[in-house]
């Protein structure tokens, strides 16, 4: 009769599957979302500081690229530098939603410039 052996052979697949991290998929969508927030969050406080400062063409956006590097520092450190434990890669929480609040921080840099040294 066909029925379930434990052999060796099944054991070691087993142990295979083991080393494998499983991810919970409602903790990633969540934990992406924060990340998503928070580039935006800070893109905006840094368009109105961008703003604030007089900061114009290329100098506006070297500072918007060392804020989204802050960020991406700041999140990592917020996971402990331990990457996959919260994520699939480490891209993710360095690179994801890099260039995705560049239109919210160009709003609010012109806002910003528009309304102190404008108006």
């Amino acid at each position: 009769m066909a029925g379930y052996s434990s052999t060796a052979s099944d054991k070691k697949s087993s142990d295979s599957a083991d080393d494998i991290p499983i991810f919970n998929a409602e903790n990633l969508q969540n934990n992406l979302k924060i990340i998503y927030y928070s580039r935006t969050f800070l893109s905006i406080i840094g368009g109105v500081i961008a703003g604030i400062l007089g900061f114009t063409g290329l100098t506006g956006f070297i500072f918007y690229f060392l804020v989204m590097a802050i960020t991406s520092v700041a999140l990592a450190a917020k996971a402990g530098f331990s990457f996959h434990s919260y994520f699939e890669s480490c891209n993710q929480i360095l690179l994801d939603g890099f260039l995705g609040g560049l239109m919210s921080f160009v709003l609010f840099w012109t806002f910003a410039y528009d309304i102190v040294h404008i108006f």
